[in-house]
C-alpha cells in the first residue's frame, strides 16, 4: 500500500474513533420547544395510544356492516322432498346509521384520550426539562462552592505558614474541601439521572446530551386569570372527556330507540320434487318479531339518566376546574415573586456577605467558622435560588395542566 494511502486510512480510522468523544463534548443545543416536539414525534406513549386510532376507525367499518344472508337445504321423506331457500334480514329504521354514529363517537372519546394523554407528556417533558436544566445549575454551585473551598483552603495554609492560625484551621479548611468535592460528585450523578429520564420520554439513547443554555433561568409568560378560566372551559381535559362521553351515551340512546323497530325476516327460494303436484315450485316468506313486552324500556331510561348524571358531573367539574386554575394561578404568582426576591436581593446581599468574610479571614480579622458559616449561607441561598426557578416551572406546568392546553 501507497505512503498516501497509508496517511489516508489513518485519517479515516482516527475520525471514526474520534467521532463520539467530539458528540460528547458537544451536546446538540435543546430549547423546551423543540424538546416538546421530539416527544410529539417519538414519545412511546403517544406512539401506543395513537395506535389505537385504527381501533377506532376498524369498529365504524364494523359498525357499518349489513347482515349475511343463510342459504338453507332441505331433504325430507315429506313431499316436496327438497327444497333450497335464502333468509335475508331487513334492518328497518335507521339501525346502521345510528350504529356507526355511536361507533363514531366512541372513536371521537379514543382522540379525547390521546390528546389528554399528549397534555400529561407534554408536562412530564417540561418538568424533565427543567428538572435536567436545575440539576445542572446545581452541578455548577457546587463546582463553585468546592472552588470557594479551595480557595478558603490556600488562605488557611498561607496564614499557617505565617504561623498567624493553629493547625485546626487548615485541617477545617482541608475537610470543607472534601465536604464540597462529595457534593459536586453527588450533583454530577443526579444530573446524569434527570438526563436519563429526560431521554426515556424523548426516545433518545440514555447517554445522549443537551445543552439547554439558561432555560431555568426564562420565566413563563404572564397571563391574566380572567383569560385563563375562560380557555379552561373550553379545554380542561376532565370537561373534554366527560362532555364527549355524554355524546356517547346520547348516540347509544338513539342507537336504542332504532333497535325498537324490529327487523324483517326475507326468505326465498325453491321446493323440488313434489309427487303429483310439481318437480319445481317457488316458496317466500316474511317474518318479524312482535315488540309486544321488550322495547329497550329500561336500556333508554339508563341512558336518559346517565345523560343527566354527566350534566350535573360536568357542573361539577366546571366549578372544580375554575378553582384549581385559580389556586394554580396565585401559586404560580407566589413562586415568581420569590424567585425574583431571591434573584435581586437575597443572592447579592450572601455574596457580598461571603466576599467581606473572605477579606476579613485574609487579613486576619475573622475566623474561619465565620468564612465557613458565610459561605455555606451563599451556598444554601444558590439552591434555594434553584429551587425557586424551578418551582416556577413547575407551578407553571400544573398551570397548563388545569387550563388543558399549551399556555407559550
Amino acid at each position: 500500500m501507497k505512503a498516501n494511502q497509508w496517511i489516508l486510512l489513518h485519517v479515516i480510522t482516527a475520525v471514526v474513533v474520534s467521532a463520539p468523544a467530539l458528540a460528547q463534548q458537544n451536546p446538540q443545543r435543546l430549547t423546551l420547544a423543540s424538546a416538546l416536539d421530539l416527544a410529539e414525534r417519538q414519545n412511546l406513549d403517544l406512539a401506543a395510544a395513537r395506535a389505537q386510532r385504527a381501533v377506532a376507525l376498524a369498529g365504524v367499518q364494523i359498525a357499518g356492516q349489513r347482515p349475511n344472508p343463510t342459504a338453507n337445504v332441505a331433504v325430507l321423506r315429506d313431499s316436496p322432498h327438497e327444497s333450497l331457500f335464502f333468509d335475508e334480514p331487513l334492518e328497518l329504521g335507521s339501525k346502521r346509521k345510528r350504529r356507526i354514529e355511536f361507533a363514531q363517537q366512541e372513536g371521537i372519546s379514543t382522540e379525547a384520550s390521546i390528546s389528554a394523554l399528549e397534555r400529561q407528556v407534554r408536562r412530564r417533558v417540561r418538568d424533565a426539562f427543567f428538572g435536567l436544566a436545575c440539576a445542572r445549575g446545581v452541578s455548577i454551585e457546587r463546582a463553585g462552592a468546592l472552588k470557594l473551598a479551595e480557595r478558603l483552603q490556600e488562605i488557611a495554609k498561607s496564614r499557617f505558614d505565617a504561623g498567624d492560625i493553629p493547625q485546626l484551621e487548615v485541617t477545617q479548611a482541608e475537610l470543607e474541601v472534601d465536604r464540597a468535592s462529595a457534593d459536586l460528585q453527588v450533583a454530577q450523578q443526579e444530573q446524569k439521572v434527570a438526563l436519563s429520564d429526560l431521554n426515556a420520554l424523548l426516545n433518545e439513547p440514555p447517554a445522549m446530551d443537551w445543552d439547554l443554555g439558561d432555560a431555568l433561568m426564562t420565566f413563563p409568560p404572564q397571563l391574566s386569570l380572567d383569560e385563563l378560566l375562560t380557555r379552561a372551559g373550553k379545554s380542561n381535559a376532565d370537561v373534554a372527556r366527560i362532555k364527549q362521553e355524554l355524546k356517547v351515551e346520547q348516540a347509544r340512546e338513539a342507537l336504542l330507540k332504532a333497535d325498537r323497530i324490529p327487523n324483517l325476516g326475507f326468505e326465498f327460494g325453491t321446493d323440488f320434487n313434489s309427487p303429483h303436484d310439481f318437480r319445481v315450485g317457488p316458496r317466500g316468506q316474511l317474518a318479524m318479531e312482535l315488540p309486544l313486552f321488550s322495547r329497550n324500556q329500561g336500556e333508554i331510561a339508563q341512558s336518559a339518566a346517565s345523560q343527566r348524571a354527566f350534566d350535573q358531573e360536568i357542573l361539577a367539574v366546571l366549578r372544580a376546574t375554575d378553582a384549581e386554575v385559580g389556586s394554580a394561578f396565585l401559586d404560580l404568582e407566589a413562586r415568581r415573586t420569590q424567585a425574583q426576591l431571591y434573584r435581586d436581593t437575597l443572592l447579592p446581599a450572601s455574596r457580598r456577605l461571603e466576599v467581606m468574610a473572605e477579606d476579613s479571614y485574609r487579613a486576619g480579622k475573622a475566623n474561619i467558622l465565620m468564612v465557613l458559616g458565610a459561605q455555606r449561607d451563599v451556598q444554601q441561598t444558590e439552591r434555594d435560588y434553584l429551587d425557586s426557578l424551578l418551582a416556577v416551572q413547575s407551578a407553571f406546568s400544573q398551570l397548563e395542566e388545569a387550563v388543558g392546553e399549551p399556555l407559550n
